[in-house]
C-alpha cells in the first residue's frame, strides 16, 4: 500500500517558501484587522455606555446640588427665626459653606499630590532602547 500524500500535503509540496510566507503573511493581515475592528466595536459600546452613565450621574449631582441649596436656605431661615436675623443667619450658613469648602480643598489637594501617573509603564518603556540595543549586539 503507498502512501498517498493528502491535498494538504499536495499543495505544500507544490508551493514555493515565498508563497507559504505570503499566505501566513496574509492571514495574519486579515486577523489583525479582524481583532481592531472587534476592538472598535466594543469600545464604541462600552463609550455609549460610559456616555449614558455619565449623563445619568451628572443629573444625580445637579439634582443633589439642588438639594443642598434648598437645605442651605431653609437653615438660613431657621436661624433666621431663631436668631432674629436673616443677615447674620445668612452669615452662619456661608461660614458653614466656607468650612466644608476648606477641608473638601485640602483633602483634595493632598489627593492629588499622591498621584503617580503611571510608574510601572514608564519604567518599562525606559528598558525598551536597552533591550533594543542588546538585541543588535547579539546579531
Amino acid at each position: 500500500m503507498t502512501d498517498m500524500p493528502t491535498p494538504s500535503q499536495q499543495k505544500a509540496a507544490d508551493t514555493s517558501l515565498g508563497d507559504l510566507v505570503g499566505e501566513v503573511s496574509r492571514d495574519l493581515s486579515t486577523l489583525m484587522r479582524q481583532e481592531l475592528e472587534l476592538a472598535k466595536a466594543e469600545l464604541s459600546e462600552s463609550a455609549k455606555r460610559a456616555g449614558k452613565g455619565a449623563g445619568l450621574l451628572g443629573g444625580a449631582g445637579y439634582a443633589g446640588s439642588m438639594a443642598v441649596l434648598f437645605l442651605s436656605i431653609a437653615l438660613w431661615w431657621a436661624l433666621g427665626d431663631l436668631l432674629d436675623s436673616l443677615g447674620w443667619s445668612a452669615v452662619i450658613v456661608a461660614v458653614i459653606w466656607a468650612i466644608i469648602a476648606g477641608i473638601l480643598f485640602a483633602v483634595g489637594r493632598s489627593r492629588l499630590k499622591s498621584v503617580q501617573g503611571a510608574p510601572r509603564t514608564v519604567e518599562t518603556v525606559k528598558e525598551i532602547p536597552e533591550a533594543l540595543k542588546r538585541n543588535e549586539e547579539n546579531r
